[in-house]
């Protein structure tokens, strides 16, 4: 039992070029996550107003997508990191699928001049591959953990040895 709460909190490292990727990965989703996380939680009122969704519900989000990015740099409790970012990005796939965006927008530069304005004015439509591939990255990180180049991988998992038996 004990071993496969471990797994589950903390998966075995890879090593290797798998943990040289996985530290790529954790990077990239965290600085994201940084920058998605932040500006969310400097102006709730007005992402709350924007999503018609109430704010304590807005700030776990952001927090989440906050917390969870920093986490990530490091690759402290990887898994746990990325399910907070998995949940704010399933939230916004739904959303973005219930509003009847498509997989993928064609790409703007085959859409013909004046003929796409979105609520922000000329850019690039709206899908939802952008969420759907974090949400996919997060169940990466959640399955595979933070890799042997992290603090899971490092300190947090052999110290939960040594606790767990």
């Amino acid at each position: 039992m004990a071993s496969g709460l471990l797994d589950l909190l903390v998966p075995p490292p890879v090593g290797g070029t798998g943990a040289v990727a996985l530290l790529l990965l954790r990077l990239f989703v965290g600085v994201a996550f940084l920058r998605h996380g932040w500006p969310k939680l400097r102006h709730l009122q007005v992402w709350s107003a924007a999503l018609k969704t109430p704010v304590w519900l807005c700030f776990l989000s952001a927090f989440s997508m906050w917390a969870g990015g920093l986490a990530l740099l490091p690759g402290l409790l990887t898994p746990l990191a990325a399910l907070a970012i998995l949940v704010s990005m399933a939230y916004a796939l739904v959303l973005e699928i219930r509003s009847g965006f498509p997989f993928i927008a064609p790409d703007p530069y085959l859409i013909p001049a004046g003929d796409y304005a979105g609520p922000m004015g000329v850019g690039e439509p709206p899908s939802w591959e952008k969420a759907a591939m974090y949400v996919v990255m997060a169940l990466v990180l959640i399955a595979a953990g933070g890799g042997a180049l992290s603090l899971d991988g490092a300190w947090v998992r052999p110290l939960l040895q040594g606790w767990l038996g």
